[in-house]
């Protein structure tokens, strides 16, 4: 598999992301008048803009929203990279799709900051900016909604305290989300993987391996 084809993985996830977010935002008030059920009460489309980072963080105005954006051009540089070395490398292709699905959702939640304040104008440029260029607001529409009350006094750490609303997301926080989780549920079969073909030798001869060790244990002694 060629590792342009990863690089459609991530444009598969922009246009998926980019299309949700313009019919959310054609079709669908924002906030709750609008609110659409999927799942009873539980999963819902909730239309809602984020001026920052994921939960709603925020860097401090007038330009922390344009350091954001710029350190997201710079992250999603580094990964597009990354993805070219690990097929160089030979790494496994589910650690690589992992990467891209990583990469699509990244530049899904850029191409909000950095256009849709020229797109769509004030009403998704964050307020007080000073340009709507890398301004933009993201639309996130994906609401999981725990009911209200509080944790059971006999939970550790959480016990006797408030369920907080669960964040509204997109689908572009989604695949970064998917992305991240495989690659934790799935690291030692994928690193162990690329471990051994950057040592075939240790990996199929134990003595390869151990000449291996004693020759770097000598370098290090001298």
């Amino acid at each position: 598999m060629k590792y342009w084809k990863y690089y459609l993985v991530a444009v598969l996830v922009i246009v998926i992301d980019q299309l949700s977010k313009w019919a959310v935002h054609r079709y669908m008030p924002l906030g709750m008048p609008g609110e659409i059920p999927l799942l009873g009460d539980w999963l819902k489309l909730h239309y809602t803009t984020n001026p920052g980072m994921a939960f709603g963080v925020e860097l401090p105005a007038p330009y922390g929203k344009v350091l954001l954006t710029l350190f997201r051009l710079v992250a999603v540089t580094g990964i597009a990279y990354y993805i070219r070395r690990l097929w160089q490398q030979r790494a496994p292709q589910g650690l690589m799709v992992c990467i891209a699905l990583i990469l699509g959702g990244a530049i899904g939640n850029l191409v909000d900051s950095i256009f849709y304040g020229i797109v769509y104008g004030p009403a998704l440029t964050v307020y007080g900016a000073p340009t709507p260029w890398l301004h933009g607001q993201v639309i996130d529409m994906i609401f999981v909604d725990f009911p209200d009350g509080f944790f059971p006094a006999s939970w550790p750490l959480v016990g006797g305290q408030m369920i907080p609303d669960f964040p509204i997301f997109n689908i572009a926080d989604s695949s970064i989300f998917v992305g991240v989780v495989l690659i934790l549920l799935f690291q030692n079969r994928f690193y162990s993987t690329e471990d051994e073909k950057a040592h075939p030798l240790a990996a199929n001869d134990p003595a390869a391996a151990q000449a291996r060790h004693d020759a770097e244990a000598s370098s290090e002694v001298v």
